[in-house]
């Protein structure tokens, strides 16, 4: 009773001012007051999070839409009412009272003095630290709320731990969005005494969940007195969160749509959790059709039959435990790109050695189970493990060079494996000259038949170059058509037009396309489109039967496709309706399984570059095949990207750096099929206009209604019922697929992976082509990215400046 009888008397001869920073010995803040930083940053004060009724102290960023809490206080033992006050008593001690509560403090800080001192103030900085002092000009501080961080790290605040005072720093989870108590995940700095640190983030104590790379930047500090990590300040507000679902997040303040932005977050993939294939394994994530798992060189699964099923949580052993791998004949085998396994239970760094001796390093000592050089400041440092290889990550095109250990065995039959496949190469290459000498014995040939019958060059040469292909006679062709008939006629583009036809032998349907003469496409996009689809056979690409050449008529022979294109129902109010949420997700998803045949699993890589929904035909059934071929590039080997001056394809489904700068790859082709299925799901075009100033198109109005919790209101008004969880996903994967910067887009793998559902999906950052200024040139380096659109129309050659 005398507490709350002094609490009392504190409001009546104390009143709080809300726009202080700092209270002083036997002041308070009471529940509905607020501590606000001096640049007016954050804010401390009383909070419920999200439905919960309870109050706690926190810490939150001032003047932002959205209420992040940073820091909080009592975050194990709320209280039930509006009766908290926090104060500081002659002691030094901030303290946290409730009136319920019988004068025991809720929470308080545990540092204090000896003996009752005159004077002692807690203030809120603008960095987001709550500091207690112990007198009105001391600057050195008796506690800080940065030394008892709970899920959020600031900049300015650590991450590890100081050897000194015993003090960790640590992040650790809310229990959920209504409960900030501790949580089950824990983001960690662990070193050992041979190697640089890596934080990891734990689940329910020291299980690893998750593990970085180890820490070689400017934000890592060690010194005989602490080590620990911190994130690099600057003008933008930013921050790491580790979720209650154990995501970490590192998040940057975006002022243009007053949200905040994920920079990146870990983990994302199966392949991202810690030992996600046990020992002695690899994780591939790109391994979207086949098991993500497999073991290293010379060694096998653990267990088979769990291996089958796909689940490589056991790992994988050695191949032959009888056969020694020391001082008996054996040597090392290369895994190429990873991630560097881990270093926290036997691995060793030596400083200053070369490639060559750190091979010897690890041969010389027989418990040394693989070794990895590393490039570091001019010279070539030596990392070496012992025992079990864990957490092994391989990557696309980063990561570096692990080298295993293996029997003589494993090491003869890499050797084995590598001649065969160089005597392969031999009498490829021999089969190669055989095939040209053939080539030019042909040429000569044909050059004579060409005289005797004077056959057209044209046609001479098509049949040179592509003799696994069928030519037509141009009277056979006249014939089918009936000579071009309009009643046959099925569509027409910049290339010229498609008629219907029937042949009269075998009473065949097909479709010929017509090059006109004053097309876009010419002779090489014409021969192009030939070369292309020969060589591509899958079920949702157009069928090549043939071709036709005489003179300066070129015709493609294509099967038939009886329901057109995919865009003669979708935008037409009428025949939409044919098209029920069930076909258009079967659709989308035959359209990204062509998308992928041509990106990685035909024979070559090939960039289609004007895929739109008018190239996507139907077959009898409804089931879809990408089409049109002319604008097509192949890509060989390992290249990723090419550039051009000559910028083709289709405005509203173009690319910003294909549109703007002539940049294309598989990305391109990635951003085109998300406008194709954004407008799969709203049986909208993209190049609409969704507000009454007619300034944004399809993606600038999805965006804005995914930002307000509201993307449903897209779909398509004419689907009478849906998978509310299928549309979703597959607004989220458009939303991926024409994102600004093609780094942040995914590959078709990933993206036939997520719309599969098998995979959780990231959010989506700030997509391109948002507004549209008409008047622009999208050719202008000078417009601003994200600011632009122009309406559906091939374009065949624009010049880049």
């Amino acid at each position: 009773m005398l507490m709350k009888s002094l609490l009392l008397v504190f409001f009546l001869l104390f009143p709080f001012c809300t726009s202080v920073n700092t209270i002083a010995t036997d002041q308070h803040v009471k529940d509905g007051d607020l501590l606000v930083s001096k640049d007016n940053i954050f804010e401390l004060g009383f909070f419920s999070p999200g439905n919960s009724r309870y109050r706690y102290v926190g810490i939150w960023y001032a003047q932002k839409d959205q209420k992040a809490v940073v820091w909080v206080a009592n975050r194990n033992n709320p209280i039930n009412d509006t009766s908290g006050v926090l104060t500081i008593d002659r002691y030094g001690r901030l303290l946290l009272y409730a009136y319920n509560m019988q004068d025991i403090p809720i929470w308080s800080t545990n540092v204090t003095v000896q003996t009752a001192i005159t004077s002692c103030r807690a203030q809120l900085l603008d960095s987001g630290n709550l500091v207690l002092f112990q007198d009105n000009k001391s600057e050195s501080f008796m506690w800080q709320s940065f030394d008892h961080p709970t899920d959020t790290l600031l900049p300015g605040m650590k991450l590890g731990f100081n050897w000194k005072t015993g003090i960790q720093w640590v992040l650790t989870s809310w229990k959920s969005q209504d409960d900030p108590g501790t949580g089950d995940y824990t983001v960690r700095l662990r070193s050992n005494q041979h190697f640089k640190p890596q934080y990891f983030v734990t689940y329910k104590g020291l299980t690893p969940y998750w593990r970085s790379d180890p820490l070689e930047d400017p934000s890592f500090v060690s010194n005989q007195d602490e080590m620990y990590y911190l994130i690099q300040s600057d003008t933008t507000p930013i921050r790491v969160v580790l979720n209650d679902s154990g995501l970490l997040q590192h998040l940057r303040w975006n002022n243009a749509d007053s949200k905040w932005k994920e920079i990146w977050s870990a983990p994302k993939y199966r392949c991202d959790q810690y030992g996600q294939c046990g020992a002695n394994s690899k994780c591939s994530p790109d391994n979207i059709n086949l098991f993500e798992c497999a073991c290293l060189p010379g060694y096998e699964p653990k267990s088979v039959n769990e291996w089958n099923r796909r689940d490589g949580s056991g790992g994988c052993v050695s191949k032959r435990v009888a056969v020694s791998k020391c001082g008996n004949g054996e040597g090392f085998t290369k895994v190429a790109r990873v991630k560097d396994p881990d270093t926290m239970k036997a691995a060793r760094l030596e400083n200053s050695t070369s490639d060559k001796e750190c091979k010897q390093v690890c041969l010389r000592n027989c418990s040394c189970t693989a070794y990895m050089t590393i490039e570091a400041e001019g010279r070539i440092d030596c990392l070496t493990w012992y025992g079990e290889l864990l957490d092994i990550l391989v990557h696309t095109q980063v990561g570096r060079d692990l080298h295993v250990r293996v029997d003589k065995i494993e090491l003869a039959e890499n050797s084995r494996n590598s001649k065969v496949f160089l005597k392969r190469r031999g009498m490829l290459a021999i089969l190669m000259l055989s095939v040209l000498l053939a080539l030019i014995l042909i040429l000569a040939l044909s050059c004579w038949w060409l005289k005797k019958k004077r056959k057209t060059k044209d046609e001479l040469e098509e049949t040179r170059r592509h003799p696994e292909l069928q030519f037509f006679n141009l009277s056979t062709i006249i014939a089918a058509t009936d000579n071009f008939s309009s009643l046959n006629k099925l569509g027409q583009g910049g290339f010229g037009t498609v008629y219907k036809g029937q042949l009269p032998n075998d009473d065949r349907i097909i479709a010929v396309k017509r090059l006109s003469r004053t097309s876009g496409q010419g002779v090489e996009e014409f021969k192009n489109e030939v070369a292309l689809i020969a060589r591509l056979q899958h079920r949702n690409l157009v069928k090549l039967l043939g071709c036709c050449i005489r003179g300066e008529e070129r015709m493609l022979i294509l099967e038939h496709l009886p329901n057109k294109s995919l865009d003669y129902f979708l935008f037409d109010h009428t025949r939409r309706s044919l098209l029920d949420w069930k076909i258009r997700f079967e659709i989308v998803n035959g359209v990204a399984r062509g998308i992928l045949y041509l990106h990685q699993d035909s024979r070559l890589r090939i960039i289609h570059r004007d895929l739109k929904t008018s190239n996507v035909l139907l077959d009898a059934e409804l089931n879809p095949k990408i089409s049109d071929f002319g604008m097509a590039r192949i890509f060989h080997g390992d290249q990723l990207q090419d550039k051009t001056s000559r910028i083709v394809g289709t405005y509203g489904y173009m690319s910003p750096e294909y549109a703007v700068f002539g940049r294309y790859s598989t990305k391109s082709d990635v951003f085109s099929f998300g406008i194709i299925l954004l407008e799969i799901v709203s049986g909208s075009k993209n190049n609409g206009s969704y507000q009454e100033d007619h300034s944004v198109n399809l993606i600038g109005h999805v965006w804005q209604l995914w930002r307000e919790d509201r993307a449903l209101e897209i779909v398509d008004s004419s689907l009478e019922s849906y998978q509310s969880d299928e549309v979703m996903r597959c607004i989220q994967v458009g939303l991926l697929c024409v994102q600004e910067d093609s780094k942040d887009r995914p590959t078709m793998s990933a993206v036939v992976f997520m719309l599969s559902g098998e995979a959780s999906l990231p959010s989506p950052q700030q997509p391109a082509f948002v507004f549209r200024k008409s008047s622009c040139s999208v050719a202008d380096p000078s417009i601003p990215k994200g600011l632009y659109s122009v309406e559906d129309f091939t374009i065949t050659r624009v010049e880049a400046r």
